[in-house]
């Protein structure tokens, strides 16, 4: 019989399974033990058709929102997330859990393998979206629950909704993809490269094995860094900063040691991830987040979007530097030809690829109308 184990850390949850090593990763590979990292808010309703999944982006957790006004921690949608907004925390149960490979109390690089009482480190296996979202489906399982209103992510988080209505086509009523392509391009893959050439090149790194010593500070930062500029629009970055310089003139003159405000904002930025992200989660997440490719699983792209019975939202950003939008429009065409039941919005926006994480103004309409229809059709029922 399979083992399960479950405690609690303040408003996170846990829970741990595949203790046999039995978990098949999307390369055949048998892993375990996995523990998930999850949280949850509101209550499941007595028809429990109310529930909703949260997936986040690369460098989010389980966090998605405060508890409550004693909740010190503020979560990274907490404009989207509570009572009377748009993801209702009075009409719907969220649940939101730290992805497979993450460092935020799921099992990742930095977890200890049981076998060597030691953090994975570059030992960790290689895993993908897919992985990702068969951890997440297997914690549902654990937790008795076999339907879904919604599945819902943005970036990182729009790939696991899409691979889920894709491998799970039955488990959920609708599917809200907000600015994450059908798979990423030359140009995306180049910059995750970047970002990992960046960690592993910090002498720090010391081939994954960091966790007792100093570890990549620098290369991280920087990978950060690199990501933050594509997260923003040049029409943003002109506008917060311009060519405004920290130090006057007559110093950039005399030294490196001068900095103009956007650079300054970049190094801040990326220290203030190192202080609450792994390296080696990084890394591994992004490579997940390049391997991404429908087509390779189902034969092809068009086959495998053709399993999708969801009804699906899905959103664009107009100024988005990270994903485009004609990525995003062939993504949409896409969906259509495959006779998937489609919403499509195009978000007009100065924010780039991060206006799904600050404009919410510009997102509740479009979202609490798409879970409406979804909600009332299952009360109909």
């Amino acid at each position: 019989m399979e083992k399960f184990e479950f405690w609690e850390e303040g408003f996170k949850k846990f829970v741990k399974f595949a203790h046999n090593k039995d978990f098949v990763l999307e390369s055949g590979k048998k892993f375990g033990p996995i523990t998930v990292a999850y949280e949850t808010y509101g209550e499941i309703n007595k028809e429990k058709n109310n529930i909703i999944l949260i997936t986040h982006a690369l460098t989010g957790d389980s966090h998605v929102a405060k508890h409550s006004e004693d909740d010190p921690k503020p979560g990274w949608w907490d404009k989207f997330v509570g009572p009377g907004k748009m993801f209702d925390t009075n009409k719907y149960f969220i649940i939101c859990s730290n992805v497979l490979g993450g460092c935020q109390g799921t099992t990742g690089p930095s977890s200890i393998d049981p076998e060597t009482g030691k953090p994975y480190g570059a030992r960790f296996p290689i895993i993908t979206i897919k992985d990702m979202v068969n951890v997440q489906r297997k914690l549902l399982e654990v937790l008795k629950i076999e339907h879904i209103l919604c599945v819902v992510g943005g970036s990182m988080g729009g790939m696991q909704a899409l691979e889920w209505a894709v491998s799970y086509p039955d488990f959920m009523d609708g599917v809200i993809n907000i600015a994450s392509p059908l798979k990423l391009n030359a140009q995306s893959i180049a910059f995750n490269e970047v970002m990992r050439r960046a960690i592993m090149a910090d002498p720090n790194w010391n081939n994954g094995d960091y966790y007792d010593k100093t570890g990549p500070a620098q290369g991280l930062s920087i990978a950060r860094m690199l990501g933050m500029i594509t997260y923003q629009s040049d029409k943003l970055m002109d506008r917060k900063f311009n060519r405004r310089m920290k130090d006057p003139v007559e110093s950039f003159f005399e030294s490196f040691n001068t900095e103009f405000e956007v650079e300054s904002y970049l190094h801040y930025q990326g220290m203030k991830l190192v202080q609450r992200f792994d390296a080696n989660t990084y890394l591994y997440l992004t490579r997940a987040m390049d391997l991404y490719d429908l087509g390779r699983t189902y034969g092809s792209e068009d086959e495998a979007l053709r399993r999708i019975k969801a009804k699906f939202l899905l959103v664009a950003i107009t100024s988005d530097i990270l994903f485009p939008i004609s990525q995003m429009r062939y993504m949409r065409d896409k969906l259509k030809e495959a006779g998937v039941d489609l919403i499509y919005k195009e978000i007009e926006s100065d924010y780039g690829h991060d206006s799904f994480l600050v404009e919410e103004e510009k997102y509740r309409d479009i979202i609490t109308e798409f879970l409406e229809l979804l909600y009332n059709k299952e009360m109909i029922k």
